[in-house]
């Protein structure tokens, strides 16, 4: 039996219940050059290691706040199991701010269920559609991403040079327009 998905805005649990959570995600391939889009291409695996990102729900939930901004929270019998910060990008597409699903929630479908109502509040701001960034080395990501619709349209070899002096993370930059 699958479990029920329910995303909703971010309530005053969200902060709380962060702290609850592992957003930790493997590496275990990479992205390999050219990216032409608008598929992913080719990959090579990695030694693996676990990766996560350094981020401050009081810092997403007080982002949320703004105009043209949102924050969502997927939400599995009650625990929050992963969530979704958007805003309306300078180029009028809605923007992806960061997107993260807990360990122990992962192939339950609740990317998929986040990235849903990504789309429908894109449509209800009115906006052509959905671009985000993410890491040639988050290959599932990006596998999920492509699977979903979107199209890898550029890239960036220097974007996180200057944070972790010679990275071999690139940022990629995937968007979905909407119909």
């Amino acid at each position: 039996m699958s479990e029920i998905v329910s995303v909703e805005p971010a309530d005053a649990r969200f902060v709380s219940d962060f702290t609850g959570c592992d957003f930790s995600f493997e590496i275990t391939a990479e992205a390999l050059p050219p990216f032409l889009g608008p598929g992913l291409g080719a990959v090579a695996p990695l030694e693996s290691y676990s990766k996560s990102c350094e981020t401050d729900p009081e810092e997403l939930a007080e982002a949320a706040m703004e105009p043209g901004a949102a924050l969502f929270a997927a939400r599995i019998d009650g625990k929050l199991a992963g969530y979704i910060a958007l805003s309306k990008a300078w180029n009028g597409f809605a923007e992806v701010d960061d997107i993260a699903v807990d360990k122990a929630a992962r192939r339950a479908g609740v990317a998929r269920a986040l990235v849903d109502r990504a789309v429908s509040w894109a449509r209800e701001q009115g906006l052509p559609g959905i671009r985000l960034e993410t890491q040639s080395n988050n290959v599932g990501a990006c596998r999920f991403y492509e699977r979903y619709g979107f199209e890898l349209a550029g890239y960036d070899r220097h974007l996180y040079s200057a944070l972790t002096p010679g990275t071999r993370e690139i940022a990629l930059y995937w968007y979905l327009r909407l119909a």
